[in-house]
């Protein structure tokens, strides 16, 4: 405790000292007066006190920012060189559609040889029908083959339409006249036509010859 705290104290056990000397000396009490000035001037300051025991640990706080990296350290020192290995390819085999492709290290050092098992693609599906391409050009006619043997006479179909009159055609040479053939009967007399027209009146014939002269 400092020097302000116990003059602090001293002052409260006075009024108290007071108060109870007036609760026996008198059996009334008169109205509170008013509120006193307030105290004197701060005092000194009081001697550093004994340091205390020390409090339990904390906890741990989170961890920081991780630093920056460091320096790249130097280049170590070349090791020995290593023993010559010779790589080649053993055997590829091709796997079952669908299963995992395999890889094996055979041989013995120096001689490795790298075998492999590369399953086959599953077929895909079938793609759209292309566009029909351009007609290409006609081929040369190829040697006549030997004549087959003659198939059996096929049933006969059905009467085609009559097809349209053709043109006709140029009138042949005249044959040689046959010969006669025999008279053949007469005919029935035929009715007696109509008469034709009169002709014109023919030109005047010449004068005659005189006759002789008369006895």
């Amino acid at each position: 405790m400092n020097r302000c705290d116990d003059a602090y104290q001293r002052a409260i056990n006075k009024i108290k000292d007071y108060n109870n000397q007036k609760i026996i000396s008198c059996c009334c009490f008169g109205p509170t007066g008013p509120t006193g000035p307030s105290g004197g001037p701060t005092g000194p300051t009081g001697a550093t006190g004994p340091t205390g025991p020390t409090g339990a640990t904390g906890p741990t706080g989170a961890t920081g920012p991780t630093g920056a990296t460091g320096a790249t350290g130097a280049t170590g020192a070349t090791g020995p060189t290593g023993a010559s290995v010779n790589t080649g390819i053993g055997t590829v085999e091709t796997g079952s559609p669908g299963t995992l492709a395999q890889a094996s290290i055979t041989g013995t050092s120096p001689n490795f040889f790298l075998n492999l098992t590369i399953p086959q693609g599953i077929t895909g599906p079938t793609g759209p029908t292309g566009a029909t391409g351009a007609t290409g050009p006609t081929g040369p006619t190829g040697a006549t083959g030997p004549t087959g043997d003659t198939g059996e006479t096929g049933a006969t179909g059905p009467t085609g339409p009559t097809g349209d009159t053709g043109a006709t055609g140029l009138t042949g040479a005249t044959g040689a006249t046959g010969p006669t053939g025999a008279t053949g009967p007469t005919g029935d007399t035929g009715a007696t036509g109509p008469t034709g027209p009169t002709g014109p009146t023919g030109p005047t014939g010449p004068t005659g010859p005189t006759g002789p002269t008369g006895p």
